[in-house]
């Protein structure tokens, strides 16, 4: 398995974070769960999940490779579509917002700000059962 990560140093992110990214996490946090209560701002809404912690704290993106036996790169096996909808409809779209407030509950302490960032981390899983 391989990572790649790249993006600002960690003086540039704190900057922003205490600057920034605070508070427009709860913005955008929220903005996102209000699309995706809709059919036409879920692709939107999805996406904004999925970047979540690059607009707080400026986290780049990782990507994880798997490289098989025949030298194949693949990236991370999903659920199947259907389960993964299945789940968005009864669970995932309510579950995501508790989870996203709780995260900014967390966030405005500051022992609990790791938690936050691990939760903000995880919300695509939490909603789609999206594997990064």
């Amino acid at each position: 398995m391989v990572y790649r990560q790249s993006g600002p140093n960690l003086l540039i992110r704190v900057i922003w974070f205490l600057l920034i990214g605070w508070w427009a996490g709860a913005m955008v946090s929220g903005l996102a769960w209000v699309l995706n209560c809709t059919i036409i701002g879920l692709p939107v809404g999805l996406w904004i999940i999925n970047r979540l912690p690059s607009i707080i704290t400026l986290r780049s993106q990782e990507t994880s490779l798997y490289v098989n036996a025949r030298g194949q790169v693949t990236g991370i096996p999903q659920r199947s579509f259907l389960g993964r909808a299945v789940w968005f409809l009864l669970i995932g779209w309510w579950l995501s917002g508790v989870w996203m407030a709780l995260a900014y509950v967390c966030l405005l302490t500051i022992l609990l700000i790791p938690i936050s960032f691990w939760m903000y981390g995880r919300v695509g899983a939490v909603t789609t059962l999206y594997r990064s």
